[in-house]
């Protein structure tokens, strides 16, 4: 897959998406799915990867770019994350216009469908991601950390990295 190709997919994933993560629906559908360029378990490294480095949520693209195309895909991943940002100015400009009704509309209907995706992507990178009933039990507590207290993400994640290495030599 060229470097072309793949910026195209980065960027309307990202075009199509209101979070860094919504885009892991489409990019897996398109790169380990449809062309097998990747397999579940580079993109679930690809994530965590992106996870245990700062900066935006989005930013695993760089490393999916990486993977599959070196670094010309990883300079499409970056280029792609810009692409939203820059278009962002036109639509600003239409909802100062008095047009943002439809917008906003248009915007539920996205964030909807992107919940969707993520919820039954993440159903499909599970299994790889929890090999034992320990991994999966790390997995339900994180859910119910997010769910049921005001714990910050950024501390559940470090707990489940330091869990995962201590589960994973044992």
């Amino acid at each position: 897959m060229t470097s072309l190709t793949l910026y195209w997919l980065f960027a309307r994933a990202a075009l199509l998406s209101f979070t860094g993560f919504a885009t892991v629906p489409i990019v897996r559908d398109a790169l380990v799915i449809d062309h097998h360029l990747l397999t579940d378990a580079q993109l679930n490294d690809a994530i965590a990867i992106s996870q245990a480095s700062p900066g935006p949520i989005g930013m695993y693209i760089v490393v999916v770019g990486y993977f599959v195309n070196g670094w010309q895909g990883a300079l499409a991943g970056a280029l792609s994350l810009a692409t939203p940002a820059l278009l962002s100015i036109p639509i600003a400009r239409l909802v100062l216009r008095g047009r943002s009704a439809l917008l906003e509309g248009a915007c539920s209907g996205v964030i909807i469908a992107s919940c969707a995706l993520m919820m039954a992507t993440g159903l499909r990178l599970a299994p790889q991601a929890s090999p034992t009933f320990v991994h999966a039990g790390l997995i339900v507590v994180g859910i119910a950390s997010l769910i049921l207290t005001d714990v910050k993400p950024v501390y559940i994640i470090i707990v489940s990295a330091i869990l995962g290495v201590l589960v994973g030599k044992g």
